[in-house]
Formats: C-alpha cells, structure tokens, sequence
C-alpha cells in the first residue's frame, strides 16, 4: 500500500480540496524540472538535442496509460491550443452539439466559428436531452466535457460507447481535463474520436503541457493545417503532410514535456486502479454526508455514477471561512466546488465537515 500523501509537502499547510482548480506539483516532478533546467544551464544546445526522443517517451507513456497507439498521440502546450487547432481542421459548414453551460474553452471556440450549433441542457435527463438532440438535429460532431467543471457531473463511458454505435457517423470530441487521472481509461474502446486534456490537474503533472488522443477513422474528417519545422522532428512524424505532425509545427518545451513524463510514470507506480479505488472511497464518504446535510441536489447523487467534484451549497462568507481554516476550495456557479483526488484523506474530510458543522 503506497503512502499517497508523501511527496506533496502542501497538504502539511492546508486541506486541499482544489484539484478541480489546480493540481499539486509531487516532489518527484519539482525534483525533474530542478535538473533539468540546471542541464540547461550547464549543456544548452546539447540538451535539446536529445528533444526528439524525450517527447517520442512522452507519446509512448501516453498512449500506454490510455490504450492508443502513440502514432495517434499529439503532444499539445494545453487543451485550448489543442480545441482550436481541431475546430480549424474542421471544413465549414458543419454542425455541432454542445452542451448549455460546458467549460468555455469547449464551447466558446466553436461558437466564435462559422459552424451551426445545436445545445442540449444539463439537468436530471442530461443523456436523454443528448439523444433527443442527436436524432432531431443530426449533428456531425459533438463536442464535450467528460466531467462538468463547475457540477462535476460525469458522462459515463458507457453511454458514449452506446452513443457510437448508434450514431456511428458522429464524431464525439471530449474534453478529458477534469477526468483524465481519476480513473482508468481504454480510450480505443470508449468511443470517443477525439480526446484532449490539460495535464496540470488530476495528473499533477504542472502547467505548459497537454495531449489529443485520436481515433484512426477521424483522419478523413479533419484537414489540419498548421505546420511548421517541428512538424517533421521525431518519430511518427517522418513525413510532409503527415496528420501528427500538423498539430505540432514548433520547438517543444523539454521541461514541461519531461514533467508529464515524470507524472505518468508516478501514475503507474500507484496503479490507476488503487487512485480510482481510492478516490472511490473519499467521493462516496463525501457524497453521504453532503446529502444528509441537503448541500447538493438530489438528481445529481441518483446519477448512476459520480465524480470526485461536489458544487455545494454556499457563498462568498462560506468560501471566506473555510480558507481561513486552511481548506482551499473554489468558489463556482452558485456554490462552493469541492474536489478531491487520491491523496486527500478522511482526516482533510473531517476538518472540512467540522468547519460545515455537518
């Protein structure tokens, strides 16, 4: 059993409960970027001549933490670099179905875009206003968060992969930021096209670094267009015009890159299934006792399944007081957002329901 609290010297000032926000910078990532940039220092050039294949094991762990092929992983600087370089693959016109209220980074690209759009609501039947939408309007891409920023409400894979099979001309882009990390993930068998995400989150892996998952059958339907010299550096990209290399035209940065390497590999020595269990644990504690205490809704803890982000009820004096507790949370929407990864414990659950009085 791994100590999952040791290497995250800020949960020994304050009960975290803001991964949702930020993730936490591990020892072993800090200890990384402290060598790494003294080689810069001290090699210059001769560092990054090594670049290429740095971000050839970067692809490579990616790919295997999340069952693709790394042929079919882009190494991207965050999520809405990623989104836009998508959307601008995307000939014009074509319609898309959001969903009302989704992460701005998910919607307003596409909005800002000559595309027809179609939305479907969040609220107790959000799978059926999914379908519903789907059959009346026939969208061609449907563009999503897996896991809502502001509610934490959570689409199943299961229903996506069912959505597939039924509308197996749509292509379903899903926004992973607040999901990848908090489970394990077969992204080859979930149904999803295209996947993206931010890894300075639930993957702790620090800011400037991202990834887009592909599925082989969206290549026909996109036409990237960047390119640039880095377009053709490095395995997997050996070619002009090849479909990986146009969502990476430029010089990488090895630091970033190389964090999210250290980040999976700590990743993997715990295993997602001892985080996925173990969030499992502190989400399903927390969901008990915000419910006895009426601070969420309803139809959000009857859902089949539920995230590690809780919205409850709250305001500015409540968000005022628990940071003065040292609880760190984030005020969102209407309430205060709560979210939770494998290293909390019952002991930062404790403080923060003696702070609630629940």
């Amino acid at each position: 059993m791994h100590n999952l609290r040791k290497g995250f010297p800020v949960l020994e000032q304050y009960t975290y409960l803001n991964t949702a926000a930020s993730g936490l910078l591990p020892e072993k990532v800090w200890e990384f970027r402290q060598d790494h940039d003294l080689d810069f220092l001290l090699k210059a050039s001769l560092l990054k001549e090594n670049m290429g294949d740095m971000l050839t094991k970067v692809r490579e762990s990616i790919g295997s933490l999340f069952i693709c092929q790394p042929n079919r992983v882009a190494l991207i600087p965050n999520f809405s670099y990623g989104m836009n370089s998508i959307l601008e693959s995307i000939d014009k016109p074509q319609k898309f179905l959001l969903l009302s209220g989704d992460y701005p980074s998910v919607n307003w690209p596409v909005e800002s875009r000559n595309f027809e759009v179609v939305y479907a609501e969040i609220n107790e039947n959000l799978e059926e206003n999914i379908l519903k939408q789907i059959e009346n309007e026939k969208p061609d891409f449907f563009a999503f968060s897996l896991i809502q920023y502001i509610s934490g409400i959570k689409l199943n894979i299961s229903f996506l992969k069912e959505l597939k099979s039924k509308f197996p001309d749509l292509v379903l882009i899903a926004d992973g930021t607040q999901y990848f990390g908090t489970e394990a993930f077969d992204f080859d068998d979930s149904g999803i096209d295209i996947a993206l995400a931010s890894c300075y989150k639930w993957m702790n892996a620090g800011y400037g670094n991202g990834f887009i998952l592909f599925n082989e059958r969206v290549e026909g339907k996109l036409k990237p267009k960047h390119v640039g010299f880095g377009s053709l550096q490095g395995k997997y990209k050996a070619h002009e015009g090849n479909f990986l290399g146009s969502f990476e035209p430029g010089h990488y940065d090895t630091l970033n890159f190389g964090s999210l390497k250290v980040a999976i590999d700590l990743i993997k020595e715990i295993g997602l299934s001892e985080i996925e269990a173990r969030i499992t644990e502190l989400k399903d504690f927390a969901k008990l006792k915000f419910a006895n205490a009426g601070l969420i809704d309803n139809w959000i803890l009857e859902r089949d399944s539920i995230s590690p982000i809780f919205n409850i009820c709250g305001n500015e004096d409540l968000y005022q007081k628990l940071r003065a507790e040292g609880i760190i949370t984030s005020l969102r929407g209407e309430g205060i957002r709560i979210s939770l990864h494998y290293f909390n414990n019952e002991t930062d659950l404790g403080h923060l329901f003696n702070v609630l009085k629940i």
